[in-house]
This record gives C-alpha cells, structure tokens and sequence, in this order.
C-alpha cells in the first residue's frame, strides 16, 4: 500500500488517534488487535463538510483494499480522520458523515459495480457500504458522540472490511470477540447500544454514525451503483 504523506500536524491526529485505540478502557479488541499488528491505516483530510479531498480518500481507500486483499492475516482497518470541525455535535457528524459516504459511493459506482456479497439497498438486512466490490462496515468517531466509547476529538470515518466478519467466524474467533466488545462498551458507556445488531437482523446503517434512531428514520444513502 502506497503510504500517505504526513506532515507534522497530521502526525500528531494519527498518534492521537493511535492513542485512543491503546487505552485499556477502549472497547473494541479487534482495532487494538490491528494496532499491534500494524493493520491499522491512517488518512488526515480536511474538513468533513468540504468535498475536496473526496477524490484522494477514494484513492486512500483503494490501495488499503488492494493491501487487505492480498494479505493472510486478520484484523484489518482503514480510517479516514478530519481536521475539521472541532467539536461538532452530533447532528452536524451525522450530516456529514452520509455526505461524506455519498461522495464516495458516487465516485465509486463509475468504476466499479457493488459487492455482490451484500445488499446494496440501505434497508435491507443485508446492506452493507461498497467501495471497488469490497463491502465495509463503518464506524462513526466524533468528541460529542452519545456513546462514550465513540468519543474522538476528531471526526473520524472508520472502514471494516465486512469479509473479515466471515473469516473470523471461520476462525472461531467471532462470538468471542463479539462478547467481549460488547461487555466493555457496556462498561465505558454504562449502557448496550440501542442500534447494535448482528448482521441479517437489520440494516447496519443504524450502527454507523453512533446517534440513537427511531422507526421514522431514513437513511439519506442513495446507492447509485448499476445492475
């Protein structure tokens, strides 16, 4: 994979990020995993509402599949992390978060068709975000996130190969893990989050962005992908 250049700034947002994942309170064992294993991809763009570097994090995210793609080993991470703005609330991270996924899947959907392993309908169960036919479940990252354990100081975009779910159920590793996440969001948070759904139960949509959803939501996605 092609590195980024880093300027300095942008090396403290990646350190800081980094640090975040290494707290022993951070809930989720799979990013800590990809930590020690050097898995974990860092990209700075500016700010979340400008388009400008949509162009660049596509191609970010491109060599980071390309790289997840011929590597053997689990625990794989992509995260995109913005400069800009500080201290958004949450609606303004929701906004622009599926601005943001709008940009990219158009982008995307004049190269590439959409992963046929998933649904690319947004209500469906089985809906999951493709970029270059790779499916990916995406976690949301913001300083006035609900949900403590999503707490960043920077708006963060964080992109999971959907695949590596399979392998890792392959692996026996899943359910372990799966519990264990769970246990200490309930232990940073103090409650289960509300959106959490396994796969197939009910569109992943709800999980991405942290906010708490009622039945009358609907996902401003609209996948744009050809047949």
């Amino acid at each position: 994979m092609n590195t980024p250049v880093i300027s300095p700034d942008e090396g403290e947002i990646v350190a800081l990020y980094r640090q975040l994942i290494a707290e022993k309170t951070f809930p989720c064992v799979a990013a800590k995993a990809a930590l020690s294993r050097e898995q974990i991809h860092c990209f700075v763009a500016g700010h979340m509402a400008c388009p400008k570097d949509d162009a660049a994090i596509l191609e970010f995210l491109y060599d980071f599949i390309d790289s997840y793609r011929s590597s053997d080993q689990l625990y794989h991470s992509a995260s995109i992390i913005f400069s800009a703005p500080g201290n958004c609330s949450e609606v303004q991270f929701e906004t622009q978060l599926w601005h943001r996924l709008q940009a990219l899947s158009d982008l995307d959907a004049y190269k590439y068709p959409y992963d046929k392993r998933v649904a690319a309908a947004p209500d469906q169960v089985d809906f999951s975000f493709s970029l270059k036919e790779e499916a990916f479940f995406i976690i949301g990252l913001h300083p006035n996130s609900s949900r403590l354990s999503r707490q960043f100081e920077y708006p963060t975009m964080v992109f999971n190969p959907h695949a590596q779910f399979g392998d890792l159920r392959a692996a026996g590793k899943y359910e372990a893990m799966k519990a264990t996440v769970r246990k200490r969001d309930i232990a940073v948070s103090g409650t289960v989050n509300p959106m959490l759904r396994d796969f197939g139960e009910a569109s992943e949509i709800y999980q991405y962005s942290g906010k708490v959803y009622d039945q009358s939501w609907q996902c401003p996605l609209h996948i744009k992908h050809k047949k």
